[in-house]
């Protein structure tokens, strides 16, 4: 199902709102440096941003074989994002410093929760920078706690055993973000083995961005992923990457490409991995 708020918005379009109508949320990371995000955020946000952190807001308890980045649970979700003075018809926009990778996760978690009102911020940071946009250092105000409905969700999810079941029926296409080194298992230093789900394909996440960090255009979007995709229809097609964070911008770019309907697996390839007993292919 699409949403009537665009998935991207420019900075233009952003300044030209009035700050009433929407909540920016500010969700930079870095993997090998868990408290990064958070330092930059409080030496500088765009003003009125929230701060969510990825291990601690977006993501559950690891088990050693749910994944890196298993999904939270929904409700204890909802009460972070109603703390944060998220309400039901609140137009969230996210942004981060990392071409979308983590503002994505945000963007597929809120309409996980049935939330439809979610932007992803085209460019993130570097492109508020560059437009010459303010600046606000320190933590966010106190916000007053809001009411966050969670309704019936926007996207779909495949599980382990559906992926694996699939193998063998090849109904659904994988379609794996990550680099393309890691997908043919020449260089993993993340996870326990190395390789893909047999039967995926590689669409590196990074493929949806222009060289000034935007994302293509629609119609250029459409075309390279219409390519990917061949014979299977988006509704047929399972989003996965290293734990279930860059397969939601590939989510993202088959939205603003008007090609919705693709699952995600959250566990992804560090669920995967984590038992030796599934298959593994390697190029």
């Amino acid at each position: 199902m699409q949403s009537s708020v665009s998935p991207l918005l420019s900075v233009a379009a952003l300044q030209a709102l009035p700050s009433a109508q929407y909540c920016l949320v500010d969700v930079r990371h870095d993997l090998q440096a868990p408290e990064a995000g958070r330092a930059a955020y409080l030496a500088g946000h765009i003003p009125g941003a929230r701060f969510l952190h990825l291990d601690e807001d977006l993501s559950g308890p690891k088990t050693g074989r749910n994944g890196r980045h298993p999904l939270p649970d929904p409700d204890l979700f909802v009460a972070r994002l109603a703390a944060q003075g998220i309400a039901t018809e609140t137009h969230v926009i996210a942004y981060d410093a990392q071409g979308g990778m983590y503002a994505a996760r945000l963007w597929w978690m809120l309409r996980w929760l049935g939330h439809e009102a979610v932007s992803v911020l085209d460019g993130g940071w570097q492109a508020w920078l560059a437009a010459g946009g303010a600046l606000q250092a320190g933590p966010a105000a106190d916000l007053a706690p809001a009411s966050f409905q969670r309704r019936a969700p926007l996207v779909r999810t495949r599980s382990v055993s559906e992926v694996l079941a699939n193998l063998h029926a090849a109904a659904e296409l994988v379609v794996d973000a990550r680099a393309p080194d890691r997908f043919r298992g020449e260089n993993e230093t993340l996870d326990a083995q190395a390789g893909h789900i047999p039967g995926a394909r590689n669409r590196f996440f990074k493929d949806n961005l222009a060289a000034d960090g935007l994302f293509k255009p629609p119609a250029q979007l459409r075309s390279e992923w219409l390519a990917v995709l061949g014979d299977y229809a988006p509704e047929a097609v399972i989003g996965q990457c290293g734990s279930g964070v860059t397969a939601c911008h590939n989510l993202l770019a088959m939205e603003v490409a008007g090609l919705s309907g693709a699952a995600l697996y959250p566990g992804s390839w560090s669920e995967w991995s984590s038992d030796a007993a599934r298959p593994v292919a390697r190029d």
